[in-house]
């Protein structure tokens, strides 16, 4: 079947040899433009661009204009940095454009590869995202690519950790945005956190390319990316509001003990308001007003640990802390806590040391982040190995580009010892002969640990050499720059200077740098090639397999680029990580009954295969994982993407009302469904009451309540309505129709991020139970999905009643103490809001940082939070 298969690839190539093939008329196609292209005069490329916007608009297509822009861009990059696009980097261009994977080796030039599609997609004015594993390279391929793109027209922005908030939407609105993965996934959570539309930063994800995209979405996929802060960092709160509950009578609470759930009455409520009052905790005229969220979440918390839960029951004191008990077995469950400041709560009840604890601000995964552009692509030297995880959870496709010059480096087979003595006595005599063969060397290791082991031992013998680590980008670039000089010896981790070529001889640019006669630097420079190029180029030395044989290739492909001489090999020992665990024993085993000497090795292509085929499980292995990994955050982010949609909704609405108003409506039509058929059911009747009471702030003697159940539906939505809707136009009479409209925009906003928090905390302790879950033959996945489900409804239900809530209780007063000389015209009055500035148009212009003249504390934290 093997030799069919053999057969047919001779007659028909390659799937990857086809899809080149089909690249080659598009290819012939640019280079037949290039000799009218470069007739044009500078000031006519340029006007290319608008040429190209405009046929846009009218009626061609991306497809149609690709050979055009792309002669526009080879042309512009000969004038503006010396390059020309050779044909493989044209190919590698139509791949990108086409939301592929372009691997291409190392030295091949990918960065400007990249200027194809992105002009050419940047044509459509929605913003382009080229993301980078580091700052250093966003920075450095943002200046020398971006020259290409000013020449065109096209504006270009940078996005690094530095970057202030306010300049962020300035770089976002730029034609090319260059940054790292940590930035726009950030920028994009962060957004999702913003009050108002003009917070926000980021457009809409048109086309995106990932350089060293298997870094990116592969290695750096592993783990989610969350934002986070103590969910309370005063605990002060904690004791006051335990204080405060303690202090209750039983009439000023109602307990729901089958739900867990407990209530404060109005004469509840009215003691809380007291006491705050008497302790200028209460902030505005009610318990309800939105400022006082903080305090509402620590008082109904408080009274669950105080009420609900009991001392040696669900709970006990141990070493001064407080263990939750398991309620099936009766056992502690040692590490576990009560989430969203319950168990705070209960330390504050018991008087122990309050553990802060961190809360889930907001997350999601590389993965759900980069499926949100309509168009993805990416770039690397290695991608081929991991096709299947690319088309699997990207949906794309690996495309391997060829060389522009065939590749003349020499991979040897892996030497194994059985020792990694034996090993290293190896590596450090193989590095004494390169250097006085003039090659120059570059040692790949497995961790920063490895790299200083080995460090120490050249050290000893003398050798001088560079040590690489991931924390100084640019001085990494330098190192890397120059490791190509004859007799350099480098030690670097596998993943180390990303993004930067191995020139032979040196970098002549980094070496300029330092020189005080350039004519003599390039002579010696040129020298200096020759004399690497004789003793056989770069050679790679790597002291261990890792567990992927992308990292491997990536180690590889530091040598022979551009068709350059080079060498490179992997020496291994039995007591290596990948040989401990595949089989050491038995190749140990057959090492000394072979009669193996000490410093002897094992050479041959079989051991190769088997390492291989070990390094394919372990890979299968690490897919499963990040896979389930991203099988649980779908289930998030279907959840995710609906509440950042309805956020979206409340911040673009321009009439607020008609929101609440359907919310409104569909509170009470779920209360009024519960007040059907109470009969004689008083106890029924009572929670009824008291939810009325409660969520639409209404307060009905027991008589006006027998006459409201008694009523039509009707009469009942009427009666609510009024209520609802007078208490809005009592607002709207003090503080103006603007202001309350951003008042109940920004209630319903707050509220919904204060409980979106709560649920992700929820999830992330369903997440960790369900896994257990499994030792019952049930599939944690499933078990996930069908609760999470049932979380998600009990949310939305609580945002939804939780807001109207908010708005039937709340009450606002105005500040009675006017300017006299101030205007009595509406339009120019400055109202106040609880002694706070609401104004949304206030004649003198206040910093978010300076202080509200209202209560002294920073205006973001104060009236600039509601304006």
């Amino acid at each position: 079947m093997l030799k069919n298969l053999n057969f047919l690839k001779k007659i028909f190539g390659s799937t990857n040899q086809r899809k080149i093939s089909a690249l080659n008329s598009t290819v012939e196609q640019i280079n037949k433009l290039e000799e009218s292209f470069i007739k044009l005069s500078d000031t006519e490329l340029k006007s290319k661009t608008n040429e190209f916007k405009k046929r846009l608009q009218d009626k061609d297509t991306l497809d149609i204009i690709l050979p055009e822009a792309f002669a526009a861009v080879r042309e512009a990059s000969k004038r503006v940095i010396g390059q020309r696009h050779f044909d493989v980097q044209l190919m590698g261009g139509i791949i990108l454009h086409q939301g592929k994977i372009s691997e291409m080796k190392t030295g091949e030039g990918k960065t400007l590869v990249a200027t194809l599609p992105v002009y050419l997609n940047s044509l459509q004015e929605k913003g382009v995202h080229v993301v980078t594993v580091n700052d250093y390279l966003a920075k450095r391929d943002s200046e020398w690519m971006g020259q290409i793109y000013q020449f065109l027209g096209l504006s270009v922005g940078c996005l690094t950790a530095n970057v202030q908030d306010e300049d962020r939407e300035k770089i976002y609105n730029c034609d090319v945005v260059y940054g790292t993965n940590n930035e726009f996934a950030f920028d994009y959570l962060r957004d999702n956190m913003k009050l108002s539309l003009d917070e926000m930063v980021q457009r809409d994800f048109h086309y995106c390319i990932v350089d060293e995209v298997d870094s990116i979405l592969i290695d750096e996929a592993r783990t989610p990316l969350i934002i986070s802060g103590p969910s309370e960092t005063d605990s002060s709160n904690y004791f006051v509001c335990n204080k405060l509950v303690q202090e209750l009578k039983a009439t000023d609470y109602q307990v729901d003990e089958k739900d867990k759930n407990i209530n404060l009455t109005d004469s509840g409520i009215d003691s809380v308001e007291s006491k705050l009052s008497k302790m200028k905790l209460l902030q505005g005229s009610n318990f309800y007003d939105p400022s006082n969220l903080s305090l509402v979440h620590h008082i109904n918390q408080s009274l669950k640990a105080n009420i609900l839960f009991i001392k040696d029951k669900d709970y006990i004191l141990r070493d001064n802390q407080v263990q939750i008990i398991d309620e099936f077995t009766g056992r502690v469950l040692e590490g576990r806590r009560y989430g969203d400041g319950l168990h705070q709560a209960i330390e504050a009840k018991e008087g122990v040391p309050i553990q802060s604890e961190n809360q889930t601000f907001a997350s999601t995964t590389y993965q759900n982040y980069f499926r949100l552009y309509k168009k993805l692509a990416g770039m690397t030297g290695t991608a081929i190995t991991e096709a299947e995880e690319f088309y699997d959870i990207y949906r794309l496709d690996v495309v391997e580009v060829p060389t522009n010059v065939v590749m003349s480096r020499k991979d040897l087979n892996d030497q194994i010892f059985r020792t990694e003595k034996e090993k290293l006595n190896a590596i450090v005599q193989d590095i004494k002969e390169a250097r006085n063969n003039k090659q120059p060397v570059l040692v790949g290791t497995t961790s920063i640990e490895k790299s200083e082991k080995i460090s120490n031992i050249l050290k000893q013998e003398g050798i001088k050499h560079s040590v690489l680590n991931a924390k100084q980008h640019e001085k990494e670039a330098e190192i890397i720059q120059l490791a190509g000089c004859p007799e350099s010896v480098t030690i670097a981790t596998n993943m180390a200077g990303r993004g930067t070529d191995i020139q032979l001889g040196g970098n002549l640019d980094v070496r300029l740098k330092n020189a005080t006669d350039n004519e003599s630097e390039k002579k010696l420079h040129k020298q200096d090639k020759e004399a690497v190029i004789q003793s056989g180029g770069l050679f790679v030395i790597g002291t261990e397999r890792h567990e992927s044989r992308r990292i491997d290739n990536q180690l590889r492909g530091r040598s022979g680029r551009q068709g350059d001489a080079g060498k490179t090999i992997f020496y291994l020992s039995l007591e290596d990580d990948l040989m401990r665990i595949f089989g050491s024993e038995k190749i140990d085993y057959m090492l000394q009954k072979l009669g193996f000497k000490e410093g002897e090795s094992i050479d041959h292509p079989w051991i190769n295969k088997a390492l291989e085929k070990a390094q394919q499980k372990v890979e299968a292995r690490n897919f499963d994982i990040r896979k389930t990994i991203l099988q649980f955050d779908d289930v998030m982010s279907d959840q995710r993407r609906v509440i950042y949609e309805q956020r979206l909704d409340v911040m673009k609405t321009e009439n607020i009302y008609s929101i609440v108003d359907n919310i409104f409506k569909e509170i009470i039509d779920n209360i009024l469904l519960q007040s059907t058929h109470l009969e004689e059911d008083n106890e029924r009747k009572e929670n009824i009451k008291n939810k009325i009471e409660r969520v639409c702030g209404i307060r009905m003697s027991d008589l006006d309540f027998k006459n409201f159940i008694s009523s039509s539906k009707q009469k009942k939505v009427e009666l609510l309505e009024k209520n609802f809707k007078s208490k809005r136009a009592s607002r709207i009479d003090k503080i103006t129709e603007i202001n309350n409209q951003d008042i109940e925009r920004k209630i319903f906003l707050q509220n919904l991020d204060f409980e979106w928090r709560n649920h992700l905390q929820y999830l992330e302790q369903l997440r960790q139970s369900v896994g257990l879950r499994g030792y019952g033959q049930k599939n944690p996945l499933d078990e996930y999905k069908r609760e999470s489900f049932g979380l998600f409804q009990n949310l939305l239900d609580k945002i939804k009643e939780n807001l109207i809530l908010f708005l039937s209780n709340l009450e606002v007063s105005l500040d009675e103490t006017k300017n006299k000389n101030e205007p009595t015209d509406k339009a120019l009055e400055q109202n106040k809001i609880e002694g706070c500035l609401l104004s949304s148009n206030p004649k003198e212009k206040i910093s978010r940082n300076e202080k509200c003249p209202a209560t002294g504390k920073k205006f973001k934290h104060c009236c600039g939070s509601l304006v």
